[in-house]
Protein backbone atom coordinates (compact mmCIF):
# COMPACT_ATOMS: atom_id res chain seq x y z
CA UNK A 1 0.00 0.00 0.00
CA UNK A 2 1.66 3.56 -0.89
CA UNK A 3 0.96 5.15 2.19
CA UNK A 4 1.26 8.89 0.66
CA UNK A 5 3.53 10.73 2.63
CA UNK A 6 6.93 10.36 0.30
CA UNK A 7 8.58 13.60 0.70
CA UNK A 8 7.11 14.67 3.87
CA UNK A 9 9.22 14.92 7.26
CA UNK A 10 9.61 13.49 10.52
CA UNK A 11 10.79 13.82 13.79
CA UNK A 12 10.87 10.45 15.70
CA UNK A 13 12.22 10.51 18.90
CA UNK A 14 14.42 7.32 21.18
CA UNK A 15 14.91 6.43 17.41
CA UNK A 16 18.12 4.50 17.46
CA UNK A 17 16.84 1.34 18.50
CA UNK A 18 13.39 -0.66 19.68
CA UNK A 19 9.88 0.60 19.05
CA UNK A 20 11.39 4.25 18.29
CA UNK A 21 13.86 2.29 14.91
CA UNK A 22 11.01 0.35 13.69
CA UNK A 23 8.90 3.16 13.62
CA UNK A 24 11.71 5.22 11.78
CA UNK A 25 12.33 2.23 9.77
CA UNK A 26 8.70 2.13 8.35
CA UNK A 27 8.60 5.85 7.82
CA UNK A 28 12.02 5.66 5.50
CA UNK A 29 10.77 3.10 4.12
CA UNK A 30 7.48 5.48 2.91
CA UNK A 31 9.82 7.32 1.50
CA UNK A 32 9.84 10.36 4.54
CA UNK A 33 12.79 12.05 4.97
CA UNK A 34 13.53 11.92 8.73
CA UNK A 35 15.26 13.89 11.57
CA UNK A 36 15.99 11.35 14.65
CA UNK A 37 17.05 11.52 18.39
CA UNK A 38 18.51 9.85 20.87
CA UNK A 39 20.91 10.17 23.77
CA UNK A 40 23.52 7.75 22.33
CA UNK A 41 25.58 9.19 19.64
CA UNK A 42 27.09 6.11 18.19
CA UNK A 43 24.16 4.00 18.09
CA UNK A 44 22.03 7.03 16.79
CA UNK A 45 24.22 7.86 13.79
CA UNK A 46 24.70 4.28 12.98
CA UNK A 47 20.96 4.06 12.48
CA UNK A 48 20.96 7.16 10.25
CA UNK A 49 23.27 5.75 8.34
CA UNK A 50 21.74 3.02 7.91
CA UNK A 51 18.15 4.31 7.09
CA UNK A 52 19.65 6.74 4.68
CA UNK A 53 21.67 3.77 2.76
CA UNK A 54 19.16 1.63 2.35
CA UNK A 55 16.20 4.09 1.74
CA UNK A 56 17.50 6.63 -0.25
CA UNK A 57 16.02 9.21 2.47
CA UNK A 58 17.43 12.60 4.28
CA UNK A 59 18.31 11.30 8.03
CA UNK A 60 19.37 13.85 10.46
CA UNK A 61 20.91 12.47 13.72
CA UNK A 62 20.86 14.95 16.57
CA UNK A 63 22.15 12.87 20.27
CA UNK A 64 20.64 14.83 23.16
CA UNK A 65 18.46 14.29 25.99
CA UNK A 66 15.05 15.20 24.88
CA UNK A 67 13.83 15.23 28.35
CA UNK A 68 15.95 18.61 28.71
CA UNK A 69 14.69 21.99 27.81
CA UNK A 70 18.40 22.49 26.25
CA UNK A 71 18.08 19.24 24.13
CA UNK A 72 14.75 19.99 22.89
CA UNK A 73 15.85 22.86 21.96
CA UNK A 74 19.07 21.89 20.17
CA UNK A 75 16.46 18.82 18.18
CA UNK A 76 13.24 21.07 17.59
CA UNK A 77 16.33 24.09 15.94
CA UNK A 78 17.53 20.89 13.66
CA UNK A 79 14.32 19.56 12.87
CA UNK A 80 12.44 22.58 11.52
CA UNK A 81 9.13 22.39 10.72
CA UNK A 82 8.08 18.72 10.37
CA UNK A 83 4.88 16.94 9.03
CA UNK A 84 4.94 14.04 11.27
CA UNK A 85 5.89 13.63 14.80
CA UNK A 86 6.69 10.36 16.74
CA UNK A 87 7.02 10.47 20.41
CA UNK A 88 8.71 7.70 22.53
CA UNK A 89 10.88 7.55 25.66
CA UNK A 90 12.25 4.91 27.79
CA UNK A 91 9.79 3.85 30.40
CA UNK A 92 11.11 4.39 34.36
CA UNK A 93 12.17 2.14 36.65
CA UNK A 94 10.31 -0.80 37.86
CA UNK A 95 10.18 -1.21 41.45
CA UNK A 96 7.01 -0.69 44.56
CA UNK A 97 4.93 1.78 45.64
CA UNK A 98 6.94 2.67 48.53
CA UNK A 99 9.84 2.98 46.38
CA UNK A 100 9.29 6.04 45.13
CA UNK A 101 9.54 9.39 46.16
CA UNK A 102 8.12 12.94 44.77
CA UNK A 103 11.72 13.23 42.75
CA UNK A 104 10.93 9.62 41.00
CA UNK A 105 7.55 10.75 39.59
CA UNK A 106 8.91 14.31 38.95
CA UNK A 107 11.39 12.36 36.56
CA UNK A 108 8.72 10.42 35.42
CA UNK A 109 6.44 12.91 34.30
CA UNK A 110 9.39 14.77 32.56
CA UNK A 111 10.26 12.11 30.29
CA UNK A 112 6.50 10.53 29.70
CA UNK A 113 4.37 12.90 29.54
CA UNK A 114 5.87 16.57 29.88
CA UNK A 115 8.00 16.02 27.24
CA UNK A 116 6.02 14.59 24.74
CA UNK A 117 3.68 17.10 25.49
CA UNK A 118 6.54 19.95 25.12
CA UNK A 119 6.84 18.32 21.63
CA UNK A 120 3.71 18.64 20.13
CA UNK A 121 3.20 22.40 21.28
CA UNK A 122 6.20 23.14 19.65
CA UNK A 123 5.06 21.39 16.14
CA UNK A 124 1.19 21.28 16.06
CA UNK A 125 1.28 25.19 15.02
CA UNK A 126 3.44 24.15 11.75
CA UNK A 127 0.86 21.30 10.82
CA UNK A 128 -2.11 23.24 11.68
CA UNK A 129 -0.44 25.93 9.35
CA UNK A 130 0.11 23.33 6.69
CA UNK A 131 -3.97 21.49 7.32
CA UNK A 132 -1.59 18.65 7.41
CA UNK A 133 -0.11 16.28 10.39
CA UNK A 134 0.44 13.53 11.66
CA UNK A 135 1.27 12.87 15.45
CA UNK A 136 1.73 9.51 17.39
CA UNK A 137 2.81 8.82 20.54
CA UNK A 138 4.34 5.82 22.20
CA UNK A 139 3.16 5.39 25.80
CA UNK A 140 2.53 1.91 27.28
CA UNK A 141 -0.48 -1.36 27.80
CA UNK A 142 -0.10 0.20 31.20
CA UNK A 143 -2.94 2.57 30.26
CA UNK A 144 -5.30 0.24 29.76
CA UNK A 145 -4.48 -2.08 32.10
CA UNK A 146 -1.96 -0.81 34.58
CA UNK A 147 1.29 -2.89 36.03
CA UNK A 148 1.82 -3.20 39.32
CA UNK A 149 5.57 -2.96 39.10
CA UNK A 150 5.59 -0.08 36.71
CA UNK A 151 3.52 2.55 38.59
CA UNK A 152 5.90 5.93 37.73
CA UNK A 153 5.24 4.48 34.01
CA UNK A 154 0.87 4.07 34.49
CA UNK A 155 1.07 7.65 35.90
CA UNK A 156 2.75 9.54 33.34
CA UNK A 157 1.24 7.61 30.61
CA UNK A 158 -2.21 8.02 31.57
CA UNK A 159 -1.32 11.98 32.63
CA UNK A 160 -0.01 12.03 28.61
CA UNK A 161 -3.15 9.76 27.55
CA UNK A 162 -5.81 12.40 28.99
CA UNK A 163 -4.07 15.55 27.65
CA UNK A 164 -4.10 13.72 24.22
CA UNK A 165 -7.85 13.01 24.34
CA UNK A 166 -8.84 16.83 24.32
CA UNK A 167 -6.00 18.51 22.43
CA UNK A 168 -6.87 15.81 19.35
CA UNK A 169 -9.74 16.49 19.23
CA UNK A 170 -8.81 20.60 19.06
CA UNK A 171 -6.52 20.16 16.46
CA UNK A 172 -8.72 17.51 14.02
CA UNK A 173 -10.11 20.47 12.48
CA UNK A 174 -7.36 20.98 11.04
CA UNK A 175 -6.16 18.33 9.50
CA UNK A 176 -4.08 16.85 11.77
CA UNK A 177 -4.21 13.79 13.88
CA UNK A 178 -2.93 12.66 17.12
CA UNK A 179 -3.00 9.08 18.26
CA UNK A 180 -1.26 6.97 20.80
CA UNK A 181 0.19 3.47 20.57
CA UNK A 182 0.48 1.17 23.29
CA UNK A 183 2.98 -1.67 23.10
CA UNK A 184 2.59 -4.55 24.87
CA UNK A 185 5.64 -6.92 25.75
CA UNK A 186 8.08 -6.38 22.21
CA UNK A 187 11.36 -8.16 21.58
CA UNK A 188 13.63 -4.22 22.48
CA UNK A 189 15.61 -3.78 25.29
CA UNK A 190 13.26 -2.81 27.79
CA UNK A 191 11.55 -6.17 28.00
CA UNK A 192 15.05 -7.61 28.08
CA UNK A 193 15.47 -5.84 31.21
CA UNK A 194 12.25 -6.49 32.40
CA UNK A 195 12.92 -10.20 32.02
CA UNK A 196 16.42 -9.38 34.03
CA UNK A 197 14.29 -9.01 36.65
CA UNK A 198 12.25 -12.01 36.40
CA UNK A 199 15.54 -13.87 36.33
CA UNK A 200 16.88 -12.35 39.72
CA UNK A 201 13.38 -12.57 41.65
CA UNK A 202 12.95 -16.37 40.30
CA UNK A 203 17.23 -17.51 39.95
CA UNK A 204 15.96 -18.87 36.77
CA UNK A 205 17.17 -18.45 33.04
CA UNK A 206 16.61 -15.82 31.05
CA UNK A 207 15.16 -18.05 28.27
CA UNK A 208 12.78 -19.46 31.02
CA UNK A 209 11.95 -15.76 31.83
CA UNK A 210 10.73 -15.08 28.38
CA UNK A 211 8.85 -18.26 28.07
CA UNK A 212 6.85 -17.57 31.26
CA UNK A 213 6.41 -14.20 29.96
CA UNK A 214 5.21 -14.90 26.25
CA UNK A 215 2.60 -17.92 28.07
CA UNK A 216 1.05 -14.93 28.98
CA UNK A 217 -0.07 -13.47 25.38
CA UNK A 218 -2.52 -15.30 23.80
CA UNK A 219 -0.40 -14.19 20.43
CA UNK A 220 2.66 -16.99 22.44
CA UNK A 221 5.21 -14.41 21.36
CA UNK A 222 6.76 -11.25 21.68
CA UNK A 223 5.99 -8.52 19.22
CA UNK A 224 8.74 -7.36 16.59
CA UNK A 225 9.69 -3.44 16.06
CA UNK A 226 9.10 -4.22 12.34
CA UNK A 227 5.53 -5.20 12.80
CA UNK A 228 4.84 -1.91 15.44
CA UNK A 229 6.73 0.32 12.68
CA UNK A 230 4.29 -0.64 10.51
CA UNK A 231 1.22 0.23 12.20
CA UNK A 232 3.05 3.63 13.32
CA UNK A 233 3.40 3.99 9.68
CA UNK A 234 -0.01 3.78 8.68
CA UNK A 235 -1.71 5.95 11.05
CA UNK A 236 0.85 8.30 9.99
CA UNK A 237 -0.46 8.23 6.67
CA UNK A 238 -2.98 9.76 4.12
CA UNK A 239 -5.50 6.90 4.92
CA UNK A 240 -5.75 7.48 8.29
CA UNK A 241 -6.92 11.01 8.73
CA UNK A 242 -10.52 9.69 10.39
CA UNK A 243 -8.39 8.30 13.37
CA UNK A 244 -8.76 10.57 15.77
CA UNK A 245 -7.65 10.51 19.74
CA UNK A 246 -7.36 6.28 19.90
CA UNK A 247 -5.08 4.29 22.52
CA UNK A 248 -4.09 1.14 20.00
CA UNK A 249 -3.04 -1.93 21.63
CA UNK A 250 -0.41 -4.13 20.20
CA UNK A 251 0.07 -6.42 22.70
CA UNK A 252 -0.62 -9.96 20.94
CA UNK A 253 -4.07 -10.08 23.02
CA UNK A 254 -2.96 -9.58 26.72
CA UNK A 255 -5.62 -6.88 27.11
CA UNK A 256 -8.70 -8.99 28.26
CA UNK A 257 -11.62 -6.69 27.49
CA UNK A 258 -14.84 -6.78 25.05
CA UNK A 259 -14.37 -3.29 24.38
Amino acid sequence: MDLGIAGKRALVTAASKGLGRGCAEALAAAGVDLVLNARGAEALTATADDLARRHGVKVTAIAADITTEAGRARVLDAAGPVDILVTNAGGPPPGLWSDWDREDFIRAIDANMLTPIALMKATLPGMIGKGWGRVVNITSQSVKSPIAQLGLSNAARAGLTGYVGGTARQVAPHGVTINNLLPGIHATDRADALDQGVVKAQSISLDEARAQRAATIPARRYGTAEEFGATCAFLCSTHAGFIIGQNILLDGGAFNATL
